[in-house]
């Protein structure tokens, strides 16, 4: 849409009105229009001082590797004990016997975690209190890319699920084996009684 042109005699209404009107800030009409700001210079920003290099000669530091999350035997270790204490020290000793045990070697995911709840729910029902779930310390994996992924999938997700309902209810401690019972590659789980 074009915009129309006032005609002769708008305009010389406007003037007749613009003659006789007085300024709100009479101030600002003496400074003038505001000038624009000059535009900032780029501060120069010096060159990191390259120090001299010699081939064969090694890098004076390597960059630190990225950790996410501590392994699962620093977090189980940092838990408080909720089991008596003189008990907790025989179990990390493997001076308890496991009443029964469980193998998840070779189960995948949705399997190990259908027979785990089966297991630990049908164990506290029996009345028994210590039991061994055996995970296998995992493979390594030499897979590429920026995110670490951790070594044992099933070692990793146990613990994890037995902090979740319906486990957690019937689980008092987690506890890393004892090498006799499978060190690494294994967890106690020392139960809660059933009322």
């Amino acid at each position: 849409m074009t915009r129309r042109r006032p005609t002769p005699d708008e305009m010389a209404l406007w003037k007749s009105a613009v003659r006789h009107a007085e300024r709100l800030h009479p101030r600002k009409a003496e400074a003038g229009p505001p000038q624009p700001a000059p535009k900032p210079k780029p501060a120069k920003t010096p060159l990191p001082r390259i120090e001299p290099f010699q081939p064969g000669q090694l890098t004076p530091t390597r960059p630190a590797r990225h950790v996410l999350a501590p392994p699962v035997t620093e977090r189980l270790a940092q838990t408080p004990v909720r089991m008596d204490r003189k008990a907790h020290t025989r179990l990390k000793r493997g001076k308890l016997k496991p009443e029964a045990r469980l193998d998840l070697h070779g189960m995948r995911l949705e399997a190990a975690h259908g027979a785990l709840i089966r297991f630990i729910l049908s164990s506290q029902a029996a009345g028994k209190r210590l039991v061994l779930v055996i995970t296998g310390k995992g493979k390594d994996r030499d897979e590429p890319g920026p995110i670490p992924t951790p070594r044992g999938v099933l070692r990793n997700q146990v613990p994890h699920w037995l902090d979740l309902p319906p486990l957690a209810q019937a689980v008092l401690q987690i506890a890393p084996a004892h090498i006799s019972h499978g060190g690494d590659g294994a967890y106690y789980v020392y139960l809660r009684r059933r009322r």
